[in-house]
């Protein structure tokens, strides 16, 4: 099987939906009602969102949108991978891996400076991501662990982008920031 990536279609939504719902088990919801609110971001060309198709059906699902670096020079326009999701039986083969590369090669030819996000170090590292502080950056939270706010540096990036990444509102209005206590 051959996946193809592209941009979500507005027929998408259901079986994007369906797919964070598998994908993220209790937290589905959550992850689904960002997307949702997230479309906005990238209707109004300040994000993109791909799926990842093989013989005809979604299979994977990946969002980035603006955010902004409170540098200390000015405020940056970077960008932010949420959510990612793979359906449980597409997982390990290099479904996931394949949006990665795609959302990051947008950002890049978008001429962003940066892509953050909060996620699993093991995962993430082996596409290019590392953690932030050692970047110079912090988190827009204490809930994100240490190791889990992770950023890959691209090409227009200079050295004096440093500073605290700012989340757009959605993300707290969903209250998709970090870890909840149990």
């Amino acid at each position: 099987m051959t996946l193809l990536v592209r941009p979500e279609l507005p027929d998408d939504r259901a079986v994007v939906e369906d797919l964070h719902l598998q994908a993220f088990g209790d937290h589905g919801r959550v992850v689904a009602d960002l997307v949702e609110s997230l479309r906005g971001l990238v209707s109004g060309g300040r994000g993109t969102s791909l799926v990842g198709e093989e013989d005809g059906a979604v299979v994977g699902h990946v969002m980035v949108t603006d955010a902004l670096l409170d540098a200390p020079q000015r405020l940056v326009t970077v960008r932010v991978l949420s959510p990612l999701s793979v359906l449980p039986a597409a997982q390990r083969q290099g479904v996931g891996r394949t949006l990665v590369a795609a959302a990051v090669d947008d950002c890049a030819a978008a001429g962003s400076p940066a892509v953050f996000l909060e996620g699993d170090p093991r995962y993430y590292s082996r596409r290019g991501f590392s953690p932030g502080a050692p970047h110079g950056f912090r988190r827009p939270s204490l809930r994100i662990p240490e190791a889990a706010f992770q950023v890959l540096l691209l090409p227009a990036h200079e050295p004096w982008m440093t500073g605290t990444l700012v989340y757009p509102d959605v993300f707290w209005t969903h209250d998709a920031v970090g870890l909840r206590d149990a």
